[in-house]
């Protein structure tokens, strides 16, 4: 009886795997990624607030260990972090800990939310460094858990909150924006880039378009190649957030490609697979 068990364990278990590495728009992949869960706390805001976050210290540290490149991902050098900058973010987490986010404007909460976010992955990875990829960071509860995007890192307004939280209960359900996914970065090589200042309420909307831009035309959003188009699997994953089908995720990676690649889309237009590169986004020696 405890062999058939066994027996049975091992051949659920090789099929799950086979069917996790199945190429293709629609993987079986798709039903793991967390869905958009509104938090309704987060919902309260103040439309007629004029108060601003300041951000300062998120843009020193950037400027000072973000590598930028035109030609390649935008890179941070973890080892590089001295014990006063792990100081000076850690003092910004805390400030941002801090505020009463809930009497902010929509667009000073969004940039918030992002930069706390996009700050807390920094943290994380400092916290655990060197290692190779950000879900070797195995500290999220639960037996199936990967990474450390389910683990309560910081309390604002008393509540505690995880990046799960923040990007899954906060950001996509409030405010339904697609390109939430090029403004928050996982620490990893096949992520929209960590840009090399803060996210601010006065110039949101030239800065996610740019984003938004500047990933599709990147390999790590599209890659054509004769006959053959393969997308970042945050279109796949995310799907709901891009209209809900192939041909919406088409349609919106159609608004911001450029020429040469927008023909190349409309000509091949089915979307055949999905890539993403987990490796954390550091120079490499």
């Amino acid at each position: 009886m405890h062999l058939t068990l066994m027996t049975s364990t091992r051949k659920f278990t090789a099929v799950f795997v086979v069917l996790l590495m199945l190429p293709g728009f629609g993987s079986f992949e798709r039903m793991f990624a967390p869905s958009s869960d509104l938090w309704p706390h987060w919902e309260t805001y103040n439309p007629d607030d004029v108060r601003t976050i300041n951000h300062d210290a998120w843009d020193d540290l950037l400027s000072k260990y973000l590598v930028v490149d035109q030609a390649g991902p935008n890179l941070f050098r973890y080892g590089d972090v001295t014990a006063e900058d792990r100081s000076l973010l850690e003092g910004y987490l805390w400030s941002l800990a801090a505020q009463p986010i809930s009497q902010f404007n929509r667009a000073e909460q969004f940039a918030y939310w992002v930069n706390l976010y996009n700050a807390l992955t920094i943290e994380v990875i400092l916290r655990h460094h060197p290692v190779a990829s950000i879900r070797d960071i195995d500290t999220s509860p639960g037996f199936l858990a990967d990474g450390p995007w389910g683990k309560q890192l910081i309390k604002v307004e008393g509540r505690d909150l995880s990046l799960n939280d923040i990007e899954h209960r906060i950001l996509r359900p409030i405010w339904r924006d697609p390109r939430i996914h090029y403004v928050v970065n996982c620490a990893s090589i096949g992520c929209p880039d960590l840009q090399p200042r803060a996210y601010r309420a006065e110039t949101l909307e030239q800065d996610m378009e740019a984003a938004a831009r500047s990933y599709v035309n990147d390999p790590r959003g599209v890659m054509m190649s004769h006959e053959w188009t393969s997308v970042s699997k945050i279109y796949d994953w995310f799907v709901e957030d891009f209209g809900g089908t192939e041909g919406t995720v088409r349609n919106h990676l159609l608004k911001y490609a450029k020429p040469a690649l927008a023909d190349a889309l409309r000509k091949h237009p089915r979307l055949d697979d999905v890539h993403y590169d987990w490796n954390l986004n550091e120079p490499r020696l």
